[in-house]
């Protein structure tokens, strides 16, 4: 604690957040049974108001855990839910919702499978609509276009992070218990635990009187000097995989219920959902790994890894405007929980998280590691390979200039359609082929410019909350001068693009599940 009450460690931490551009950061720590929290800058930056221990953020994928956790209620609960175990086949809890599509993965899927992301399904994180659509997914629509996605792995074999059987997992506890999954946490969690603030989606938080607490999500534009202002993600579509939202003071709680087996956190629960299930990456380089640390296994919304011999457990999140991390350390009875108010601050969330470990194993000055060094030698790394590896670079690698485009831009326009991904349409908009997929729950624009062979394009993304860039590989296939299918790559891990069929204006060009 000694580090953490420290004005130098105040005075470190605002100039980490103005040099990465953070409005506003907020820290708890547990240390036995002293909790303390501070807030740093700004929680929202017009009108200005101070960050505090007690503002809201989303957690993003920091929630997972509560998730595997109302899941491992659910199990530890023999007499109520006696079918509900940790190797139970998801066919068997959902027979009409859960099928994959291939039949031996709809008959071979666990429920711990599906929390420890070794399903042999990648994210497929563009496949389904958020509250902008006109048809809105929800955890049963979600679950049920299992049968429609691509597979690339076999079960248990590879770990491949998906927010989609969170989702799924959520749907499960409503088929089980009968409540709605924020009821369920309120129930089990949120009102047991004292956890005032802590609500699932921003819409909840505003309606329990809390909007002033919220803390404003932040994109940095490097480009303007500027922070943009992100809106909320309402996202009841994908809920079990994010959009928890708390304070520092608050998750801290459930830090500790996790940490000390607090009710409703019995010691077979916790072992249930900290149990690694699979590797994250036996592969990766040490230079990759943290200094002193093990490789990572997968548990259940938890990651486990061990640094220095100390056990961490632990998961972080990012959003379009927010970033967080929450970890524990049973062995040494510590905590913390670090939020801020941008997408990028998850670095630096990690930077402190870790400077504070440093600090409670009582590391000499001279053994510790400069985390912020290596933070910024990896965004370096990171933003290089981005450059050297665009589409145009990937598609047409021996070509110094694109191809001038002789088909006409309405070739091109109209309505495609995929069973997986549902309805894309072009359209024209300013000389250019634009495609506007801002009603999907990761909604984005998507501008294509053509490089080669009147087929292959770059689409130049931009996110639709905070107006990120980033890059998509098109392809159109021809007949006799007429485009019939659109490829887009659209879930990169498949090693292939997603194919829509060009169609007649119609329903079926909208989402419709």
């Amino acid at each position: 604690m000694d580090l953490f009450n420290s004005t130098d460690f105040d005075a470190h931490v605002n100039d980490l957040i103005s040099e990465w551009n953070i409005p506003g950061l907020a820290i708890a720590i547990s240390q036995s049974d002293d909790v303390r929290s501070k807030g740093f800058g700004l929680a929202t930056l017009e009108p200005p108001k101070p960050c505090t221990p007690d503002t809201i953020f989303d957690l993003a994928s920091s929630s997972k855990s509560l998730t595997a956790a109302s899941v491992g209620l659910l199990i530890a609960d023999e007499e109520k839910y006696p079918n509900v175990t940790w190797t139970a086949k998801m066919h068997d809890l959902l027979p009409e919702d859960f099928v994959m599509s291939e039949d031996s993965y709809t008959k071979d899927i666990t429920v711990e499978d599906t929390l420890g992301h070794r399903t042999g399904l990648p994210r497929h994180d563009l496949s389904y609509f958020g509250v902008r659509s006109n048809h809105t997914d929800t955890p049963k629509s979600v679950t049920r276009n299992l049968r429609n996605l691509q597979l690339n792995a076999p079960i248990r074999t590879k770990y491949q992070y998906n927010n989609i059987f969170y989702t799924v997992a959520t749907h499960l506890v409503e088929t089980t218990t009968g409540e709605t999954f924020s009821d369920f946490l309120q129930n089990n969690f949120f009102g047991p635990l004292n956890m005032s603030d802590t609500h699932l989606q921003p819409d909840a938080s505003k309606a329990a009187g809390l909007g002033d607490r919220l803390a404003t999500p932040y994109h940095w534009v490097e480009e303007s000097k500027a922070y943009r202002a992100v809106p909320y993600q309402q996202c009841p579509e994908a809920q079990g995989a994010g959009s928890v939202m708390t304070s520092v003071n608050d998750y801290i709680k459930w830090v500790r219920a996790l940490m000390f087996q607090h009710e409703p956190i019995t010691k077979e629960v916790f072992e249930g959902i900290t149990s690694i299930r699979i590797p994250i990456d036996p592969d990766v380089d040490d230079e990759d790994r943290h200094p002193f640390t093990s490789f990572e296994g997968y548990a259940t919304g938890l990651g486990v890894k061990y640094y220095r011999g100390a056990q961490i457990i632990s998961h972080d999140g990012g959003v379009p405007g927010f970033g967080s991390t929450h970890l524990l350390m049973p062995e040494h009875d510590f905590g913390l929980v670090v939020l801020g108010n941008t997408g990028e601050a998850g670095t630096i969330c990690d930077v402190v998280a870790m400077e504070l470990i440093d600090a409670m194993l009582k590391l000499p000055q001279s053994e510790r590691v400069d985390w912020l060094a290596r933070a910024k030698a990896i965004r370096e790394k990171y933003e290089k390979e981005e450059k050297e590896d665009s589409v145009s670079k990937q598609l047409m690698p021996d070509l110094e200039e694109p191809e001038p485009l002789k088909m006409p831009l309405e070739t091109y326009a109209g309505n495609y359609w995929n069973v997986e991904y549902q309805g894309i349409k072009i359209q024209i908009k300013d000389g250019k082929l634009f495609i506007d997929a801002s009603d999907r729950s990761m909604g984005f624009y998507l501008t294509l410019e053509h490089l080669k062979d009147q087929t292959l394009f770059e689409g130049k993304m931009e996110d639709y909350f905070d107006g990120s860039e980033g890059e998509m590989a098109a392809e159109f296939k021809f007949v006799n001068d007429n485009v019939v299918k659109l490829g887009l790559d659209m879930e990169s891990d498949l090693g292939h693009y997603i194919w829509f069929d060009k169609v007649e204006e119609s329903s079926k060009s909208l989402p419709t599940r």
